[in-house]
């Protein structure tokens, strides 16, 4: 007997990015290479995927938006998406152990039929995250206080929420933070693999990509310092000590 890994999706073109996202999320689930495998969808097709295979699945975030015009969509991304919303569309059939972190409040909210859009933005850095009364009866935020910093940093969200999602956490800037549907099926805008120096790796690699004037990263680098960023990895380190599973 031995325990079944779990599975990070990447969607990280550069390697710098890629490679400190993957260290972040194995060392903030307790994980090694071993226990943590990887997939970049930027350089490589999904392929298929057994979900018997696997612990659970991660989806970490990235440059991509489900809301970008099609036309303005390369043909990686395209690819990318058609992948992540067949796969995520099974995992929701079969309330199989996922956890996507910003890009998955796109990509799960697509598939299950939230509103994705360009509503509620939020810079780069640091941000107040609020549980709601559901998310204070959920396991994965169990060690979480009713009100803790995070890090992120999107373009889209989800304006609103069908029934089958509840509503987990909410921020002053965004309402919708986190949400699960069923039992297992989880979505952060927030990122809990970050840390401070994840904030610094990003903000170099994403300067240019229209999330902050380029000039202004120094500065947002010292913003970052301001914020108390205890408590989200514990909802990465619940995720897995609760989903792990034994061949």
């Amino acid at each position: 007997m031995h325990p079944l890994p779990f599975l990070l999706l990447s969607i990280r073109g550069e390697d710098e990015a890629a490679d400190d996202e993957y260290q972040a999320f194995m060392r903030f689930a307790g994980l090694d290479a071993t226990g943590m495998r990887r997939i970049r969808l930027t350089h490589e097709s999904l392929g298929s995927i057994d979900l018997g295979d696997w612990s659970g699945i991660i989806l970490g975030g990235g440059p991509y938006n489900v809301s970008d015009p099609p036309e303005s969509k390369s043909t990686t991304q395209q690819r990318v998406e058609s992948e992540l919303f067949a796969l995520i569309g099974r995992m929701v059939d079969d309330d199989f152990p996922f956890l996507g972190c910003c890009y998955g409040v796109g990509t799960l909210g697509t598939v299950i039929g939230a509103s994705i859009d360009r509503s509620y933005p939020e810079p780069v850095g640091g941000m107040s995250i609020t549980v709601t009364g559901a998310g204070r009866d959920d396991p994965l935020f169990a060690e979480t206080p009713d009100v803790f910093d995070a890090y992120g940093g999107h373009k889209e969200a989800a304006t609103t929420l069908p029934t089958i999602a509840e509503c987990l956490a909410t921020s002053p800037q965004c309402p919708v933070q986190a949400f699960r549907v069923g039992e297992n099926v989880y979505a952060t805008q927030f990122h809990p693999e970050l840390d401070l120096d994840g904030i610094d790796v990003r903000l170099n690699a994403y300067k240019n990509h229209g999330y902050f004037a380029p000039e202004s990263a120094e500065e947002l680098k010292i913003e970052a310092r301001q914020w108390n960023v205890r408590y989200p990895h514990s909802i990465l380190r619940r995720f897995v000590e609760r989903y792990s599973r034994d061949t």
